[in-house]
């Protein structure tokens, strides 16, 4: 660099959206994100989305007779929203504000409202005007999450949109995709640049109040999903203890109402519900995170359960296909509405796409948890040939190369190259920082395979006899899987263990050449309980997981600090993922080990109260000495099924502890 210059602070790389400081309302598959001030446009996040759409990149309210200038906010719930502002040129010239403006915004499945209502206590009446203002989008959020949609909506060249104008209301409308706005009371009309305004003059009594009030009802041809009915079974079943931690009843309070708005169905049958992944990119359904969402939320309802089970089940693959990473068996991994194409990554997945090493034989322990937790029998028979199929893939395609562990490898050469649950790119790493390469065979999935296989075995025992008569034959005779389970325990014993600077534990994964990449992760969290460890190995995996280098005091670190990789701000390279804590919690607890998940659950209630209880999908891997609230990852969804399930996890916690207090006693 030439002396005197400076260097360029301008980036064209495309950046994705920060979320940490946006306001959201929900109910899937539409969501609303806007500033503190409930405006829209002024973030790259900020739109109206129904599915997997932005229909609104603008939406601002004026008031011609003055700046309106907020001072509060405050989410009621996960669909409402309350903003509170001032009209100081509308009032005396006292210091008292005597003209508010009260906005409160509500979302459902397919629509938006918003109440506008200013009050005064001024001794005499006043006339204001205010206006709405719309900039139509019809954007991908593909392109939003990837940086790629134009700043100022479908205006700036986001694609052709028709605007209809009628009394009191307009329909904007792009292809199969469309809105209508409702205002009732309004002048409505259309500029030349394509946005849409209205307009209301409201004349506030003296020491009274008037309200302008508009919806929009959003339509798309193409939805792959739509809303729940009703509301979710699990909110009425939460008893926390007297006892339990203050914080616990917020939080859980918090999460049940996100996991409400987060259930979904498909079109074809409404009545089985999902929780979908989490807003805003993953509004839809994703198998590993259902279940695990589900599997976390047994303690309060089994039929979201049962619902989810049956739902992927319908979709199970039946074929061979490299391009869908489908085989017979196989549980998805997420389903869209198109496909979605990852920039820069060469990553581009089908809109059913399979690509989850760990989903089906997460599909078959979340069966036999159900059962075990009294989902109805008859429930459980009609899902025996979604089991044998699930048990099927285990055995016979699980395993890629043949060296008995359970492993993916991305066949197609545009899928992802993880998948497990931490599917980057850099999430199965050496301690040295070197990248694993595959097929890859992650330690927590050997976990799921071993514990799935026994669970199988229980349920075919239990609900089909035959199976078990000593003439039958075949690999999924309750003996046979049985015996597959041991033979992968012990060869996980011989496999995985490893020993570092940091102590011995399980390695993350077996990488291509079977040896086992050395690096200490959260992955081994989700070993607990599953029954692959022994006694002393689960008490020696839980002390690790709650030592200084994985233990934050906010949750467990998805990757210790002694490895050359940790970044406190790597998406799965050190950070804190609640879920991934809240998996250990659960293992902690099936094993006996109380004391350690009471210790970890403590750090989830510290995370949850420093996000004011909606906690994200995942937060800086930063020490609680440091400060006293978690740091944000600034692109962390929010809020995220899997997340707010770990509420339940941690209400077991205080159950468990409860109970163990009164045997004491």
């Amino acid at each position: 660099m030439s002396k005197g210059t400076t260097p360029s602070t301008e980036r064209t790389t495309p950046l994705q959206p920060l979320l940490s400081d946006a306001v959201i309302a929900l109910r899937a598959p539409t969501q609303v994100w806007s500033g503190r001030d409930g405006d829209l446009g002024g973030a790259p996040i900020d739109g109206v989305y129904h599915g997997d759409v932005r229909h609104l990149r603008r939406l601002a309210l004026e008031c011609a007779e003055s700046a309106v200038e907020y001072i509060s906010v405050a989410p009621e719930g996960a669909s409402r929203v309350v903003f509170g502002g001032l009209l100081r040129a509308v009032d005396g010239a006292q210091a008292d504000p005597k003209v508010r403006l009260v906005r409160e915004r509500r979302v459902a499945d397919g629509s938006v409202a918003e109440a506008w209502t200013v009050r005064s206590h001024r001794a005499e009446g006043a006339r204001v005007t205010l206006r709405l203002r719309l900039v139509p989008d019809f954007t991908s959020l593909h392109d939003v999450k990837a940086g790629l949609a134009a700043p100022g909506g479908a205006t700036d060249g986001a694609g052709e949109v028709d605007v209809i104008v009628a009394p009191g209301s307009a329909t904007a409308r792009s292809g199969g995709r469309s809105f209508t706005l409702t205002a009732e009371g309004a002048t409505v009309t259309t500029t030349a640049q394509g946005a849409i305004e209205a307009s209301w003059p409201l004349d506030v009594p003296a020491r009274g109040e008037a309200e302008a009030v508009w919806s929009l009802a959003l339509h798309d041809d193409t939805l792959v999903v739509r809303g729940a009915d009703g509301t979710w079974s699990g909110m009425r079943r939460a008893d926390v203890p007297s006892s339990a931690d203050p914080r616990l009843g917020h939080w859980l309070s918090t999460a049940l109402d996100d996991l409400d708005a987060l259930r979904l169905t498909l079109p074809d049958h409404p009545a089985d519900d999902v929780f979908a992944a989490g807003a805003p990119w993953f509004f839809t359904l994703f198998g590993r995170d259902a279940l695990w969402a589900a599997r976390l939320a047994l303690p309060l309802d089994t039929g979201i359960a049962a619902s989810t089970l049956r739902v992927l089940a319908r979709l199970q693959g039946t074929a061979d296909d490299a391009a869908t990473a489908q085989e017979p068996g196989k549980i998805l991994h997420e389903l869209r509405a198109t496909p979605l194409e990852i920039p820069g990554a060469g990553v581009v997945l089908p809109p059913l796409y399979y690509g989850s090493v760990d989903s089906t034989p997460l599909w078959v322990c979340l069966l036999a948890d159900a059962w075990r937790a009294g989902m109805p029998d008859d429930d459980v028979t009609a899902l025996l040939p979604a089991l044998r199929g699930a048990l099927t893939w285990l055995l016979e395609h699980g395993d890629s190369d043949g060296d008995g562990f359970i492993d993916y490898i991305d066949r197609s050469g545009q899928g992802l190259a993880n998948q497990g649950w931490k599917d980057s790119g850099d999430s199965v790493q050496w301690r040295d920082g070197t990248f694993a390469e595959g097929p890859i065979a992650l330690c927590e999935v050997q976990g799921y395979a071993y514990e799935a296989a026994l669970a199988g075995a229980d349920l075919l025992e239990a609900f089909d006899p035959a199976a078990s008569d000593p003439a039958a034959s075949g690999s999924l005779r309750p003996a046979a899987l049985r015996a597959w389970a041991a033979d992968l325990r012990a060869r996980f014993a011989q496999a995985y263990w490893v020993e570092t600077p940091e102590g011995r534990y399980p390695a993350v994964a077996l990488d291509r050449s079977k040896r086992a990449v050395d690096t200490l992760t959260s992955n081994i969290g989700h070993l607990l309980g599953t029954g692959i460890l022994d006694a002393a190995a689960e008490r020696h995996v839980a002390d690790l997981l709650l030592g200084p280098t994985m233990s934050t005091g906010f949750g467990i670190r998805t990757m210790s600090t002694g490895a050359a990789g940790y970044w406190p701000l790597s998406y799965h390279g050190g950070s804190v993922w609640t879920h991934d804590t809240a998996i250990s919690v659960h293992g902690m607890l099936r094993a006996g080990l109380a004391e350690h998940a009471e210790r970890a659950a403590a750090g989830l209630l510290a995370a949850a109260e420093g996000f004011d209880y909606r906690v994200p999908e995942l937060h800086s891997g930063d020490p609680a000495t440091r400060a006293g609230v978690p740091t944000p990852y600034p692109a962390a969804c929010r809020p995220q099924a899997w997340s707010a399930a770990a509420a339940i996890t941690c209400l077991a916690v205080a159950g468990s502890v409860r109970a163990d207090a009164a045997a004491v006693g």
